[in-house]
């Protein structure tokens, strides 16, 4: 798979739940999970791992964020309901809305 398909996929995400893409901050958002966009799995997020939505906080938002306690588990289960009705979410299509819930887009230069 590639950042192209991720890309593409991530907007099918969030067209679909009503999200009005910001095409250039997909693309970097997307473009910054590098070796993330050649595994399938990898570029999935699990919305029923416990572990798996610990790293979204811990290592999206504490860290490439910079949210630190603001990184809360009720945010990252609150992206990732909106996006319940796929049984496979994009990585990018969560971490899209994360960035855009806590207004963090300059982190991407956007």
């Amino acid at each position: 798979m590639s950042a192209e398909a991720n890309i593409k996929k991530s907007k099918e995400q969030l067209e679909k739940i009503g999200v009005s893409v910001n095409d250039a901050l997909l693309e970097k958002v997307v473009k910054g999970l590098g070796i993330a966009n050649q595994s399938k799995d990898a570029s999935l997020v699990s919305g029923t791992d416990q572990s798996e939505l610990d790293r979204v906080r811990t290592n999206f938002l504490g860290k490439k964020l910079g949210l630190g306690d603001q990184a809360t588990d009720e945010a990252v289960k609150e992206v990732v309901g909106k996006l319940a009705e796929f049984n496979q979410k994009q990585r990018g299509a969560v971490y899209y809305l994360l960035t855009e819930k806590f207004g963090k887009q300059d982190v991407y230069g956007v």
